[in-house]
């Protein structure tokens, strides 16, 4: 018991007037594991319970929940090292060196999670939106303070650092409103009947459950093609917004099958080759 007294008390290094022992680094990363643990429960706690009762949506309870986390950590820590003797005034040369080090080594770190806090503040994305960012096309399930979390159609975790989304395009499918209009070109034979054309394209898009009566379904001529005359399908969805190869399919399945039974011939592009015969003068 003496033996595990004395190693406790051990004394690893000075830290200005105070000294650090074995015993005060062991309680300080305990006293942090317990302070992440906390933070993770104050942050559920103001999510799942408090702000559940609010109008609020999924992604402002997240934005709430994880700004309390930060500050919670934030403060946290600084009664954790003032608690283990540490004085900070003494740190301020090691301060210097970390501001230092963020500056040159670790400006991508600072610059994500700078980007984060705007994120959480600003919203231009939340939890459950469906965004473009790139190349990446998915569903975002968590923000966090360096990256954001998008699963992809494929069920594929995608980690996005957080300053792609305030300095490059963002496509939010669903900031303000979940209704997202999609557009179905579609191309007809030269001499079919236009108008019931138009009413066939109506006619499917109001019979799929996935379409919305309001907006309702219309349909545009957009031009007479080299081949075809061509017209485009717009319609509105709210459920398949995660989905919207599915929309369009079961749309273009219907539409072919539509116009099958009524005769409307859909063309591919076609060439007349015309070969020009050349009298040929061969010498005698």
């Amino acid at each position: 018991m003496e033996t595990l007294r004395q190693l406790w008390g051990y004394p690893l290094f000075r830290v200005g007037e105070g000294v650090l022992t074995v015993g005060a680094v062991a309680a300080v990363l305990l006293s942090f594991v317990a302070l992440y643990l906390v933070s993770l429960w104050v942050k559920r706690l103001i999510t799942r319970r408090l702000l559940t009762r609010t109008s609020l949506d999924l992604g402002a309870r997240e934005a709430i929940g994880s700004l309390f986390r930060y500050f919670v950590l934030f403060l946290g820590s600084i009664v954790i090292i003032q608690s283990a003797g540490i004085d900070l005034t003494a740190l301020s040369v090691l301060a210097g060196a970390i501001g230092v080090g963020i500056g040159f080594g670790l400006q991508n770190i600072a610059n994500n999670f700078i980007s984060g806090i705007i994120i959480l503040l600003e919203r231009p994305i939340k939890v459950g939106d469906r965004v473009e960012v790139g190349n990446i096309d998915g569903q975002v399930v968590a923000i966090g303070a360096r990256a954001t979390t998008v699963i992809t159609n494929d069920n594929i975790a995608v980690i996005v650092p957080n300053s792609r989304f305030i300095s490059e395009p963002v496509v939010n499918w669903t900031q303000n409103d979940p209704r997202v209009r999609f557009k179905i070109p579609v191309g007809v034979a030269y001499g079919s009947d236009l108008r019931l054309v138009e009413r066939l394209l109506l006619q499917v898009a109001r019979e799929n459950p996935d379409v919305l009566d309001d907006p309702a379904p219309a349909v545009r001529l957009m031009a007479f093609g080299d081949s075809a005359v061509e017209f485009e399908l717009r319609v509105w969805s709210t459920t398949l917004v995660h989905k919207r190869g599915k929309l369009i399919s079961d749309l273009n399945f219907a539409i072919y099958e539509t116009f099958q039974q009524h005769g409307i011939e859909i063309p591919f592009p076609q060439r007349d080759v015309h070969i020009r015969s050349v009298e040929r003068i061969i010498p005698s």
